[in-house]
């Protein structure tokens, strides 16, 4: 029985037929192998997919929340909230600027941002919160209008972490077209994955947009070609961009084919496992297909001996993490991270996952539960 992957990242590259080793021949016959021409043609084609009038890519996704927050002026001092049921990331770029993260809890069905759970970190003794980090998690769009107005109210802004939701929507809207800033990563196994570490932000402020290009490289002012502000070594290599445009260019059938897998698995398995939602007008990228279920450690053993990977995103809340065990929680704790934290599994997700494995995911999920 042929081994199923979790990811196929094979599948695609046969997908695009040679215009990734086209892409990347051309970068090596031009030898212009930092901030080469594809980088910028990259920023303006994701630019224009995401709805926003700047895209400045970097290194990786942590760097692109560590740019934005630079750039916003967050530091020592201040607070921002951020989801307990994520990866560390988010939170380790609030530390990584010498701010002080704050966990909030997340909404049952979706795994983003509660916004009551948010607004209450207002009440915390100490200072105020500056910004929200809302997270699309699984590749749902995370920021709704009333997290959007709570922030406003509050005098706070709100950037996106769009890390595994680049390609969806809102109500047509782009993940990335919310916030004052957003960010995605181009880790390979994202909805637009590059063949290393890769990252972009979004935003419309030209002069946001201005910082961003200099603080990404040292800081180097390019009109004085002085160093103007204290940067990062963050620049996106040129064979990554290369390599991510013919990508870019089959991102929307790849999401359709995504749906149409989580559509089948939801059909198959609703009843007998708490299966994903996505709300009206959601367009999810679906980075994963995410379960949840009693006793999961015997369920993935069970898919273990058939043949079946899984991944579990994310086993502990980032507070019970010893780096991030010293700071705050909002008021009230985050019970449903410390819930769907044990219970939650992915299963393989990937456009290329034809109906033939699917069935024979879709049997083995069923075979376990019958075993439990």
């Amino acid at each position: 029985m042929s081994e199923i992957e979790f990811v196929d990242l094979a599948a695609q590259r046969r997908a695009l037929d040679g215009r990734i080793e086209m892409a990347i021949s051309t970068v090596v016959d031009h030898g212009a192998y930092v901030m080469g021409p594809e980088v910028e043609e990259l920023e303006q084609l994701l630019a224009f997919a995401g709805g926003r009038r700047h895209c400045v890519t970097c290194a990786s996704g942590t760097d692109a929340l560590q740019l934005a927050l630079m750039v916003l002026g967050v530091g020592p001092g201040d607070r921002v909230v951020v989801p307990d049921f994520t990866f560390a990331a988010t939170a380790e770029a609030v530390c990584l600027v010498g701010a002080e993260p704050v966990f909030a809890d997340v909404d049952s069905d979706t795994y983003n941002l509660d916004p009551s759970s948010v607004g209450s970190a207002w009440e915390l003794p100490g200072p105020r919160p500056v910004g929200i980090i809302a997270v699309d998690l699984f590749g749902q769009p995370s920021v709704t209008a009333e997290l959007e107005d709570l922030a406003r109210e509050r005098g706070a802004w709100v950037v996106v972490d769009s890390a595994q939701s680049f390609g969806s929507f809102r109500n047509g809207r782009s993940a990335v077209a919310a916030g004052v800033i957003a960010t995605t990563s181009f880790y390979p196994s994202k909805p637009l994955g590059a063949y290393g570490d890769g990252g972009a932000v979004f935003c419309d402020l030209d002069d946001l947009a201005e910082d961003l290009r200099s603080t990404r490289n040292h800081g180097l002012d390019s009109d004085s070609g002085s160093f103007s502000r204290v940067g990062l070594n963050s620049r996106l290599d040129t064979l990554q961009a290369a390599v991510l445009i013919p990508k870019l260019e089959i991102l929307e059938g790849e999401i359709d084919m995504r749906e149409e897998v989580a559509r089948r698995y939801s059909e198959a398995l609703a009843g007998l496992v708490r299966v994903p939602e996505t709300n009206t007008g959601i367009r999810s990228a679906w980075a994963q297909y995410t379960i949840r279920v009693e006793g999961r450690d015997r369920f993935r053993e069970l898919l273990r001996q058939a043949g079946i990977p899984t991944r579990v995103f994310y086993p502990q809340p980032v507070h019970s993490q010893k780096a991030y065990s010293v700071f705050p929680l909002v008021p009230g704790g985050t019970p449903v991270t410390s819930a769907s934290s044990q219970q939650v599994v992915s299963l393989p997700m990937h456009p290329y996952l034809d109906s033939t494995t699917q069935d024979r995911i879709i049997q083995s999920v069923l075979a376990a539960m019958s075993e439990m």
